[in-house]
């Protein structure tokens, strides 16, 4: 059976990486969630080829910043294992990894970011995930008209 494609709003600050690291690197891996949902969509849920919108976070002026691409099935996050990783997991070990990962591969960089205020105010992003109160996950699946209507705005 052929995987339905999946859409996804991934988080990061762009003082940390950001889309112009990850168009300068092409592909990279998508390391430190320490969040088990957002680990769980990316174990059990994301499939190579699934899109992604690159959303730039705790920054001045947040918001979508670009699209990628999922480029890897899940696999350990090696961060978890390095002690002196700020995500170092001493729980975790090599048989029973605790984290997980996968690369997101490059695709474009939007113009100008799409604003988060700009997003709030699209009707039909009003069940967007990230738009809800008290949202942190950094990982989000998004629905196919979601995805486009952000694609749009761009």
């Amino acid at each position: 059976m052929e995987h339905q494609k999946q859409y996804w709003l991934m988080k990061s600050e762009p003082d940390e990486y950001s889309i112009d690291d990850l168009k300068r690197d092409k592909k990279a891996p998508w390391f430190g969630v320490r969040n088990y949902q957002a680990r769980n969509y990316m174990r059990d849920v994301m499939r190579v080829g699934d899109e992604v919108l690159f959303y730039h976070s705790s920054c001045p002026e947040p918001g979508v910043a670009g699209l990628a691409r999922v480029a890897s099935k899940s696999y350990p996050d090696p961060t978890q294992f390095d002690t002196h990783s700020p995500y170092y997991e001493p729980k975790a070990t090599k048989e029973h990894p605790r984290w997980m990962l996968v690369d997101v591969k490059f695709v474009r960089k939007f113009k100008r970011t799409i604003l988060l205020s700009v997003l709030r105010q699209e009707k039909s992003l009003k069940n967007l995930i990230i738009l809800r109160p008290g949202n942190r996950l950094s990982i989000t699946p998004v629905s196919q008209t979601e995805y486009q209507a952000i694609f749009n705005l761009s």
